[in-house]
């Protein structure tokens, strides 16, 4: 049994841990972003290169979500539901991404898309598609960095739930998408919405493979992550708190929505 001053103690440490590392520095975020009242989100909103980088990250990180959920979805039920050559590999190349910097992913993409010497890039500009410097490339970029989270989330649930419910659908007739939308995606639903979020919200923050990929061109492929670097770096700091902020707001009302939406039973 551990004695009461011991589990005082770790509740102090683990709470001082979390407010020092995140709470205090968030607070003093939105204390700069509200310090003139709400001029300072106001004149944000009201700045074209803001607005439309905000726009550019909006479509961005829809892409990445809708790619990386049927991917994710997919994958997670080929890793588990089925045994293949090679199965060990896949399941460790899809961790990649969270031991990889981001920049030497945006430099790999460069090395194979660019449209001057790289790998494929050459060819693909030449039939009208550009990768590099352009959303495609900054789409890729920011799915690689976010691909390891929705199938994380479903992994697990897969294997709790078993198969036994598929098999009997599959044994009274059903066949492979009644069996999947009636049987196996109610079962995960609320594994892929915590994948959903928190593919949201790494796709909304991704800096370093963005700003590589995308050439972090004002007006055409500068995104609010790469707007509060420039901003902060101009001495604009005010607007650049503002910026961070309406980023953060969105990764907490992903949260939020999950909280009032997840079932009382499940909790």
């Amino acid at each position: 049994m551990v004695s009461p001053p011991v589990k005082w103690g770790l509740r102090v440490l683990a709470v001082g841990y979390v407010f020092f590392l995140v709470a205090w520095p968030l607070a003093l975020l939105v204390r700069q972003t509200f310090g003139n009242g709400l001029g300072n989100l106001v004149d944000a909103l009201g700045d074209e290169q803001v607005t439309g980088a905000l726009q550019l990250t909006a479509m961005i990180a829809f892409w990445a979500v809708v790619i990386n959920l049927v991917f994710g979805v997919t994958i997670s039920i080929l890793l588990v539901r089925y045994e293949f050559p090679g199965k060990r590999v896949l399941s460790a190349l899809i961790d990649l991404p969270l031991s990889v910097s981001p920049v030497v992913v945006g430099l790999a993409l460069v090395l194979a898309y660019n449209g001057r010497n790289g790998l494929v890039g050459p060819e693909m500009e030449a039939r009208g598609v550009q990768v590099i410097f352009d959303s495609p490339g900054m789409i890729m970029a920011t799915c690689f960095v976010a691909l390891p989270l929705v199938i994380r989330e479903v992994v697990p649930v897969l294997v709790e739930v078993g198969d036994d419910q598929e098999q009997a659908a599959r044994s009274l007739g059903a066949n492979a998408p009644q069996t999947f939308w009636r049987i196996t995606l109610p079962s995960i639903k609320w594994g892929v919405v915590y994948g959903v979020v928190l593919s949201l919200a790494r796709s909304v923050g991704e800096f370093g493979a963005v700003k590589i990929v995308s050439g972090n061109i004002t007006g055409r492929t500068q995104t609010a992550t790469l707007v509060v670097e420039q901003k902060y770096q101009n001495f604009q700091q005010e607007t650049a708190y503002a910026t961070s902020f309406l980023l953060i707001l969105v990764s907490i009302a992903c949260l939020l929505v999950v909280a009032f939406l997840r079932p009382k039973h499940d909790s």
